[in-house]
């Protein structure tokens, strides 16, 4: 009985049906494209984290950052033969350590040794300024050129406007690039772990003292190197065996040299910038970062989760909305949703009391009207909840076939600074005036959590719409039903 009357009121009122349904599925559907766009925010995050941060890392540890000292201005210096022919073109290196900082080899031991460390493993970073020009005869002048190539401590290697100087008769290019000192027998942690070799390949354990190097996708085709040549960084040769791709975005590291390779060239002979660390069990992060800042001194622990928050750009922002004014927008839209559908259930119950009245005083008890009511109501629910994830699936569909483009810049963590793979470590390219940009795609998936919250509105949405319509269809007499009438 309770079947037949339930498909006969429904199909009856198709039209109220209809339109307490799609109120409620608008809520849904809103709500599922806020959670789905919110996912694809984290996934966005997650991918710059892991892109700027290390694949696998669950945490850094770097020189605590110390005030500088002296009246040095810790600007490269280059010496140059003034009186040489004018038509020889001179070239000079500097190699420096990223911001100065750096930590003894032998931390990397004691690091991996701390309870809950499954592994650290250490990396050395470096910025090279390559000076190329000549001295000429003539007036003196200053001009700036944008054929240069500016990479920047673990910068993106590309023309940014590098100056070319002339003056007091000189005339020189001026091109800066980062290099990335691997511990070639754990390549699984560290700076090349975000990268895939597509071209060549890796290192072995073997060349641990080796003058090979592995190059980013975008420093390779910029220079126009590929696996077999050859180039010099303070007239050591090495041969390139690999080109390596980022797993998304750029590339913050344009060369990759076996560990003992950047010690010699950035003279840190047992020394590292940068300590890449894997924990045992990923919710005890917090637990392990204070036992290494306890156990170890004069030292910065920076997790994942304090690079996030100086994630900024576009998908911060984004982010931000979607966490915020999205999520309270949902909660706005489905109150307004559920409130309808309860003033619009209850306002069909009052136009059904002859009926309601009518099946009272037949014998039907209170209790069972009431059901009815409800079972309609949540029957409405239920359509509502699939109409509203099919309008959420599709606007999550929209969003990802769209796919518009994000911009995530990664600033300064206060204690040192974070400049991912090749460019972390205390005074790298987080804390200083560049930063690292990443361009991103946005996409919105949809998880099966999402959709049985999608399922659970939509039976609580009709629920409080047929308790409110139970209610009033509760309080009907049979007296009502004759009043109807008359």
């Amino acid at each position: 009985m309770f079947g037949i009357y339930l498909k006969r009121e429904l199909s009856r009122r198709k039209k109220a049906a209809l339109v307490i349904a799609m109120g409620l599925a608008l809520g849904i559907a809103l709500v599922i494209t806020v959670n789905s766009v919110s996912a694809g925010m984290q996934q966005a995050q997650d991918k710059v984290l892991k892109s700027l941060y290390g694949l696998g890392t669950d945490m850094t540890v770097t020189k605590a950052q110390s005030a500088p000292t002296g009246n040095s201005s810790g600007r490269p210096k280059f010496d140059f033969d003034a009186k040489s022919d004018s038509s020889k073109t001179q070239s000079s290196d500097r190699v420096m350590t990223q911001g100065g900082q750096s930590l003894k080899s032998s931390l990397v031991t004691e690091v991996a040794a701390q309870k809950g460390v499954a592994s650290a493993v250490g990396a050395l970073s470096l910025n090279v300024t390559k000076v190329d020009g000549s001295f000429t005869q003539g007036k003196a002048k200053s001009t700036t050129s944008g054929s240069g190539q500016q990479g920047g401590p673990g910068g993106q290697s590309g023309s940014t406007g590098a100056p070319q100087v002339q003056g007091g008769g000189a005339s020189f290019d001026v091109n800066s690039y980062s290099v990335a000192g691997v511990d070639v027998t754990q390549q699984d942690l560290g700076p090349l772990a975000t990268s895939k070799i597509t071209t060549g390949r890796t290192f072995t354990a073997a060349q641990t003292s080796a003058k090979v190097a592995v190059l980013s996708k975008s420093y390779a085709k910029e220079n126009k190197y590929k696996v077999g040549s050859t180039f010099k960084i303070s007239g050591t040769k090495y041969k390139v065996i690999g080109i390596a791709t980022p797993d998304s975005s750029e590339s913050t590291t344009d060369v990759y040299v076996p560990l003992k390779q950047a010690q010699t060239l950035g003279d840190a002979k047992n020394k590292v910038t940068t300590i890449y660390v894997k924990a045992t069990d990923s919710k005890q992060i917090s637990t392990v970062k204070t036992t290494i800042q306890k156990n170890i001194s004069g030292t910065t622990v920076t997790t994942s989760a304090d690079l996030a928050d100086t994630v900024s750009g576009s998908l911060s922002t984004a982010s931000n909305l979607a966490t915020s004014v999205g999520k309270w927008l949902s909660i706005a839209v489905l109150v307004a949703a559920f409130l309808v559908a309860a003033l619009l259930t209850s306002s069909a119950v009052s136009r059904r009391v002859r009926e309601f009245g009518t099946l009272k005083a037949l014998g039907w008890p209170s209790r069972k009207v009431t059901r009815q009511v409800v079972g309609e109501s949540i029957v409405n629910g239920l359509l509502g909840g699939v109409l509203g994830i099919a309008l959420g699936l599709g606007a999550a569909y929209t969003v990802t076939a769209i796919s518009p483009k994000l911009t995530a810049e990664l600033g300064s963590t206060g204690g040192g600074g974070m400049g991912g793979p090749g460019g972390g470590g205390p005074g790298g390219p987080a804390s200083s005036a560049a930063k690292n940009t990443v361009d991103i795609a946005l996409s919105a998936p949809v998880s099966l959590t999402t959709i049985a919250l999608a399922v659970g509105l939509a039976v609580t949405g009709g629920l409080i719409a047929g308790a409110m319509g139970g209610w009033r269809a509760s309080r009907m007499r049979p007296a009502d039903a004759l009043r109807s009438v008359s």
